[in-house]
């Protein structure tokens, strides 16, 4: 997998590498003073991910090393791309572990694929080509899933006599159901586009084109539909699903009541206001 992440309103990000990228919507503004997660920091950031620079807006400056929120302008805050090695993890690598070597070495990739999965902007996950144990783990830490139908997915690590341990066997579930999750763990099945559709893996699937990024083009289309949207609104319309799932429906009206209450102070609320009134395309500043 590959992905990448958007840190400027208005902005798209694409992570690419191998068959998957991630498409991150910045719909949500980096506030001064807030940074990303502190594992996609630095030149390796994860045992598979490497950031790979900034990619500027046409006719921007260059692309910049490291990773910052604290840049000013808004072409220099495009676009953040972090690229994986391989499509899950390298195994020559792994054989050569130590069985004390292993247990942080997963761990690392635990703790990339949750800060993916706890990033406070939608991310759609696009699969062009191969998203097999790791690769599909980060897929589905993010929002939304979408797949050529020539693409392949699978949990494939009981072949290998171990088990998902980048969240598959918590994330899997979730996303298709426990009896389901649980025939393709214990299968290690591997999944095309249109198999993955059938069982609510993906959202969408996509005839591949000549270029090979039919799945990309789609999240692309989708993240630009987001965009326009109150950013703030977005923040916690994410994260009201994310913790309403895990708990009662009562409790989940609750934790909706609670988010819905970060939008009443904000400008950005009067604004949509003014904006559906003046029959405009609203302004949103993240505020």
């Amino acid at each position: 997998m590959a992905a990448a992440v958007a840190a400027a309103p208005g902005a798209l990000g694409a992570l690419h590498a191998g068959g998957a990228r991630l498409v991150a919507a910045c719909s949500a503004r980096l506030c001064p003073g807030l940074r990303l997660p502190s594992s996609l920091a630095g030149r390796r950031v994860g045992p598979a991910i490497w950031a790979q620079g900034w990619v500027p807006a046409a006719g921007g400056p260059a692309p910049k090393r490291g990773y910052s929120s604290e840049m000013k302008t808004e072409d220099e805050l495009r676009v953040r791309h972090l690229e994986e090695e391989n499509r899950g993890a390298d195994l020559k690598e792994r054989a050569k572990m130590s069985s004390s070597e292993v247990g942080p070495f997963v761990s690392k990739i635990r703790a990339v694929i949750n800060d993916i999965a706890n990033l406070p902007v939608p991310t759609i996950a696009a699969i062009d080509g191969l998203a097999l144990g790791g690769g599909l783990e980060l897929a589905l830490a993010c929002d939304i899933r979408v797949a050529a139908s020539s693409a392949k997915m699978g949990l494939v690590e009981t072949k290998l006599a171990i088990i998902p341990g980048g969240g598959g066997t918590q994330r899997l579930p979730r996303a298709i159901g426990m009896s389901l999750a649980k025939e393709l763990i214990f299968s290690a099945r591997v999944l095309d586009g249109q198999e993955a559709k059938a069982v609510g893996l993906i959202s969408h699937v996509l005839e591949q084109n000549q270029e090979g990024d039919a799945a990309y083009r789609k999240a692309l289309d989708l993240a630009r539909e987001f965009l326009p949207q109150g950013p703030v609104a977005m923040r916690v319309a994410k994260l009201a699903i994310n913790q309403g799932m895990e708990v009662d429906l009562v409790t989940g009206l609750a934790i909706e009541e609670a988010c819905y209450a970060q939008t009443i102070p904000t400008k950005d609320r009067l604004e949509g206001l003014l904006a559906f009134k003046e029959k405009r395309p609203p302004r949103y500043k993240g505020e």
